[in-house]
């Protein structure tokens, strides 16, 4: 783990909310110069950090709502660094409850060389990378989904099969294989579910192909 150990005339830590931010700044010596909560606004974040442009760094932990922020340091050349979320839990015990506390603990990590770094990912890149994620959710929604299909086949100690339910064709020898509706139906829901999951994955997957030339 890499920690940020540059030196600057202030320290700033964000704590980041979706509608608001609660921001601590520190000077070398660790006094506090201001801390106070603002609307998630590029406008309100510049009025305030404008007097410190050039001498401050600005840290975050790598939440949700990043981006954004990081975008708007870039454009007013703003160094600005994302804490890594797990190891930042590790060194100050996980976030207080309290926005105040917390934001004082980033800006504090940066000033003490304790700052634990995450990876700032391209913001041309971020879009493609968060689509591969969700696919790789998807995928394993719709593994559960064919588990679930096995484990009832099972459960009423029907003979096993070997029927791999990514093919139309498998699936459809699933429909129909109980006697009892409300079991049927069931099953029906997971291979429906799990046809549409397919259709959708592959759209994505040529999408994301062609993502991948341009980067």
């Amino acid at each position: 783990m890499n920690f940020y150990n540059n030196i600057h005339p202030y320290y700033c830590g964000i704590d980041l909310h979706t509608r608001s931010l609660y921001v601590c700044i520190l000077d070398q010596n660790g006094s506090k110069v201001l801390h106070k909560e603002i609307k998630a606004s590029p406008d309100k974040l510049l009025d305030l950090l404008s007097p410190y442009i050039g001498n401050i760094v600005v840290g975050v932990e790598c939440m949700h709502c990043w981006y954004w922020v990081s975008d708007f340091c870039q454009e007013y050349g703003i160094d600005f660094i994302l804490g890594h979320a797990l190891y930042m839990k590790a060194i100050h015990g996980g976030k207080a409850k309290n926005d105040k506390i917390d934001s004082f603990k980033i800006a504090s990590l940066i000033r003490g060389g304790t700052f634990p770094l995450a990876y700032v990912y391209p913001s041309n890149m971020r879009a493609t990378r968060d689509l591969l994620r969700r696919r790789m959710r998807i995928m394993r929604f719709g593994a559960d989904l064919k588990a679930h299909v096995k484990n009832t086949n099972g459960q009423y100690n029907l003979p096993p099969n070997n029927l791999n339910l990514r093919y139309p064709n498998a699936r459809e020898q699933m429909r129909g294989l109980f006697d009892d509706k409300t079991i049927q139906t069931n099953i029906d829901l997971d291979l429906n579910l799990i046809s549409d999951i397919n259709a959708q994955l592959s759209k994505i997957e040529w999408y994301i192909e062609k993502q991948a030339k341009q980067h």
